[in-house]
């Protein structure tokens, strides 16, 4: 049975996120909300109801931002709130901020027992920045060390939000989360927009269907969509026909129409997965509107070089990314190709953890097994010589491959991107946590202290400094208490150099990486360690050395496979003895001389893969 949604006009409906640190509860709300409206049944089953993929399921963090459409009377009124439950870590805000533009309020969700973290922060930043009407509320007032009082005193102290607006709950045992319905209905204006304008509709996410195609989310800003109608995508220019719409009460379910200030999803036959942008308007064919402003398209922080196990494999991963880059718009994609491990893509992520989920999402959701080389960061170089600004028609240009690192006398200087970090964390740890922050070349911006134990610090990172392990040490020093968050924060320039590893003398190219002057020894000799375990034995000894265009700065020597020579000798003279050694030794060098090393393959990936168990 269709949905007739005409009997929802503009005045009552509300369109809400919930944003908070990692595991501070959100889906847990989410499913407390879906309860009490009756969207889902009431079992002790409903666990993150919201979070559908498995890569989510597993490791209980939401990845994706979901949508649910809730349907709540009050004081007589029928009123329909469109929820969308988003990620909590840094390196999905991309959905947070995405998220946003659907909405015209949050519920921003804080743990009683933790306080405010890094995360909530950023979050309520960019809440703020959208000029959001926001509903603090205070989650896991049953837990035996909960202290609400101290955190309304927080966010009194760094959002300016008075204590007597926050909200106290318990989303696992339901308490006073009806309250939080009825401040969303008071609270949160309703969206500004009209069923009389022409059709307006926000794509804001993605999804690909292998029966129906891609299934669109989107907002409506303005007039009403219904099946039958001929739309145009603004970005494309592509006409369809509306198959199908609905809204989704976590599952699909199909209306007649939809009205302006409504969120729900669209089927209008897009087979081809690049053609539902997110961040595209639609409107209706013959009837042209101004295209929304869309979305600020996501900054990559982290690259890495992705390659079929097997080249055969090449054109069954291109499909499979195209269709997980459609749902996951915020990954960077370029061709890219390798001497040791053929053709691949050379993807750009927002962090470690997207890179790690993304590629699980690429295992469980299409089989596809790969090679991912060891992260990076983009670097830039200011040239100086007049040749290479004429070949490049600019005279910055980005290196993302060390093989196009420019030699240091045509550059004027190297720039590397900088990120600046926020940290929140118990005072007792400050020690610690300055000094691990000094390691990592990074400049202190700030200190502040929240409340009596808790300290917030800002620091200006080399982005290469904390993109591998820093969260790690981070977490292990502070015995799991500090939290991380970070922005971008521009480039800044740096003595960068590019190292080279030789195999008897030979460059190998895909080992050559780009790298700051005070930590190079250190990794040259990691590297050279690393080789010296991988590559086989051979009949002549082997020189593995890091370099810094002519200067050796670490060296492994892989000792050569010898037969015995001197077996056939019973006492005798020494002087036999050394002749056959030195007879030996002679062929030895000469086989050095025409012997050539091929690095296998697998020590490659052996090398290049991302070091696990450090």
């Amino acid at each position: 049975e269709k949905l007739d949604m005409s009997t929802y006009p503009v005045e009552s409906i509300r369109n809400f996120s919930i944003i908070a640190h990692v595991d501070h509860g959100k889906s847990t709300l989410a499913d407390r909300l879906l309860e009490i409206t009756g969207t889902i049944s009431k079992t002790d089953r409903n666990k993150q109801v919201l979070d559908k993929l498995q890569v989510e399921r597993e490791r209980g963090i939401t990845v994706k931002a979901q949508s649910a459409s809730l349907f709540y009377s009050h004081e007589g009124i029928n009123y329909l709130l469109n929820l969308i439950d988003t990620p909590g870590h840094v390196d999905f805000s991309y959905e947070v901020s995405r998220s946003l533009s659907a909405c015209q309020g949050v519920i921003l969700v804080v743990d009683a027992n933790e306080g405010i973290q890094a995360q909530t922060v950023a979050n309520f930043y960019l809440a703020f920045e959208a000029q959001l009407s926001i509903i603090p509320v205070i989650n896991k007032i049953d837990l035996k060390n909960a202290d609400p009082e101290r955190v309304e005193k927080q966010i009194e102290k760094l959002f300016d939000i008075p204590t007597d607006e926050c909200i106290r709950i318990s989303a696992k045992q339901g308490t006073n989360v009806e309250k939080v319905l009825q401040k969303v209905i008071e609270k949160i204006p309703p969206p500004q927009c009209n069923t009389a304008d022409p059709l307006k509709a926000l794509v804001f996410d993605s999804t690909f269907d292998h029966y129906r195609g891609v299934i669109a989310n989107i907002a409506l800003f303005g007039g009403e969509i219904t099946k039958g109608q001929k739309i145009v995508s603004a970005h494309t220019k592509k006409r369809y026909e509306v198959n199908e719409v609905g809204i989704l009460t976590p599952n699909e379910q199909p209306t007649h129409k939809l009205y302006a200030g409504q969120v729900g999803y669209l089927i209008a036959g897009m087979k081809e997965v690049t053609e539902a942008q997110i961040g595209d308007t639609l409107f209706l064919y013959k009837q042209p509107v101004e295209p929304l402003p869309g979305f600020k398209s996501a900054k990559p922080m982290v690259f890495a070089g992705m390659y079929p196990i097997d080249q055969t494999e090449y054109n069954n991963l291109k499909s499979a990314l195209e269709r997980l880059t459609l749902n996951d718009s915020s990954v960077t994609v370029h061709r890219d190709s390798s001497l040791a491990l053929g053709a691949g893509w050379r993807l750009g992520f927002l962090g470690l953890l997207h890179m790690e989920v993304f590629n699980q999402r690429l295992e469980q959701e299409y089989n596809m097994s790969v090679i991912l080389t060891a992260p990076t960061v983009p670097y830039k170089a200011v040239l100086s010589s007049a040749k290479l600004i004429k070949e490049y028609g600019k005279d910055q240009i980005t290196i993302i491959n060390p093989a196009q690192f420019p030699d240091k006398l045509s550059v004027s200087e190297y720039l590397e991107p900088t990120v600046l970090g926020t940290i929140v964390t118990p005072q007792e740890y400050i020690g610690k946590i300055i000094t691990l922050c000094q390691d990592r070349r990074a400049v202190q911006k700030d200190m502040l202290y929240i409340d009596e134990n808790r300290v917030m610090l800002k620091y200006l990172f080399p982005l290469n400094e904390i993109v591998v392990d820093f969260y790690d040490a981070l977490k292990s020093l502070s015995s799991g208490y500090a939290s991380f968050d970070y922005e971008d924060a521009g480039y800044q320039s740096a003595d960068l150099i590019k190292m080279d590893i030789l195999v008897n003398g030979n460059p190998v190219e895909e080992l050559a990486t780009i790298i700051h002057k005070d930590k190079a020894y250190a990794a040259g000799k990691l590297l050279c360690e690393r080789l010296k375990e991988t590559i086989p034995r051979q009949l002549f000894e082997i020189a593995i050395q890091a370099a810094i265009g002519k200067k050796i700065i670490a060296r492994e020597t892989l000792k050569a496979y010898r037969k015995n020579v001197v077996a056939k000798c019973y006492g005798g003279d020494i002087t036999r003895r050394m002749k056959l050694l030195k007879r030996q030794a002679e062929g030895k060098r000469l086989m050095r001389k025409i012997g050539n090393v091929e690095v296998p393959r697998d020590a490659f990936i052996r090398v290049l893969k991302r070091e696990t168990d450090k």
